[in-house]
């Protein structure tokens, strides 16, 4: 994979941006090399409800809830089999989504997905033919809340909490849960503990970006959405840190991944719309430019926000196929040039390009509501070129797609 420069002179002023936090906060040695107790409520399951041990909330033992299942407990697993295993995280409004881990074990993982808001969700079902019946859209009156539930995940939890102990602060538990989650995944007959990975959506985009910042057992990440710097620019998460007056530095430098991203060495795959509101482009490209691992970038015009559009791109199962099963890796491109007009960068691709778009705005004001226009891109020999960039465009990429439909982008390019 090739890693990437900041476009312009973005680098040295997203760097200079950045809060230099200690990873204290966690106990990173323990929460890697201790497996977490847990009690599996039926072995037999397609996909298995599990119970483990959380971190300790306001002097309180918790629980976990998390669905699991493998082609071991679908029934697929050759004798002596090992497969990659796989940590899912949701994001806000979210659970543990069975249909999430029932997609990854038919791919062939081990996937486990945890409830990060104290609770459970509805058990899943199965049709005549033993295949599962789709709840992702279930509402949340239908999950239950754990006996010894941890936090739930709202504004207090996230933010007001700051200051004092770690116990009542949701970000701390976030990432401690998903490190317990993924040392219980690597103790689980069958599951290969060297070749795992973690991806999350929205607010689990964001507790990926620190867990892969934290936990360098994991070999591949991928944040869909989610980023740092949510204290900067148009985050919607800006007002309230903003509301945490003395305390909002204490914040930044402890939950931000802007705080944590720099010690990144995991190859990431950069999951994202161009419009999105929620993290927003400035602060995705300070994000990334942090990172020192390999990055891959997806940045589809209008993507739309939600679980299910998270992890419907297919890119993300072939990313992650391409490090921990050695399958074909996603085109590779490389660092973004923009002169008089026309933007190129070089591009590697192990199966023929079928198709190369240039995609910009001249919009000002919020970037959720900038209309994006296009045109066709074209390559030739190592490069991806295209032509007549309007000297007004504030922001650009460039989409680069393979035989298979799989789409990449180049970094986005700023004015």
């Amino acid at each position: 994979m090739h890693q990437f420069s900041t476009p312009l002179i973005l680098a040295t002023i997203f760097v200079s941006a950045a809060y230099a936090a200690e990873p204290g906060y966690w106990p990173i040695d323990q929460l890697q090399s201790e497996t977490p107790r847990y009690h599996i409520e039926d072995t037999e399951a397609p996909i298995q409800s599990i119970l483990y041990t959380g971190e300790p909330a306001d002097n309180n033992a918790t629980e976990v809830f998390a669905f699991y299942a493998s082609p071991a407990t679908l029934g697929t697993a050759m004798d002596g089999e090992t497969f990659p295993g796989i940590v899912l995280i949701h994001g806000g409004g979210g659970t543990a989504f069975s249909d999430w881990v029932w997609m990854w074990a038919n791919r062939g993982y081990a996937a486990i997905a945890m409830d990060l808001a104290g609770s459970r969700p509805p058990a899943p079902a199965y049709n005549a033919n033993g295949e599962k019946i789709q709840d992702f859209h279930h509402k949340r009156e239908k999950r239950a809340r754990l006996e010894k539930g941890g936090l739930d995940h709202g504004r207090e939890q996230k933010f007001e909490s700051i200051g004092g102990t770690v116990e009542d602060d949701w970000p701390y538990h976030a990432v401690a849960n998903v490190m317990k989650a993924h040392s219980l995944l690597r103790s689980f007959d069958g599951v290969d503990p060297e070749r795992t990975a973690v991806t999350g959506i929205s607010w689990g985009g964001y507790t990926t970006c620190l867990a892969a910042s934290l936990d360098n057992r994991f070999k591949a990440a991928v944040p869909v959405y989610g980023c740092g710097f949510l204290h900067e620019g148009e985050s919607i998460q800006k007002p309230a840190i903003d509301d945490l007056g003395n305390r909002r530095e204490a914040w930044v430098r402890a939950y931000d991944p802007g705080s944590h991203l720099g010690r990144c060495e995991t190859p990431i795959f950069w999951v994202n719309g161009t419009n999105d509101k929620h993290y927003v482009l400035d602060s995705y490209a300070k994000s990334y430019a942090l990172v020192q691992g390999a990055k891959t970038f997806r940045i589809e015009p209008m993507m739309v926000h939600g679980h299910s559009a998270g992890w419907e791109p297919i890119e993300i199962g072939i990313f992650i196929d391409s490090i921990l099963k050695n399958g074909t890796p996603l085109p590779e491109v490389g660092p973004l040039t923009t002169a008089g007009g026309v933007v190129s960068a070089t591009v590697s691709a192990r199966l023929p390009i079928t198709k190369a778009q240039l995609h910009f705005t001249t919009d000002a004001g919020l970037r959720a509501d900038r209309v994006w226009k296009h045109l066709p891109a074209r390559v030739e020999d190592d490069r991806v070129i295209a032509t007549g960039l309007p000297a007004e465009a504030n922001t650009w990429l460039m989409t680069i797609t393979d035989e298979r439909d799989a789409m990449v982008t180049t970094e986005v390019g700023f004015r």
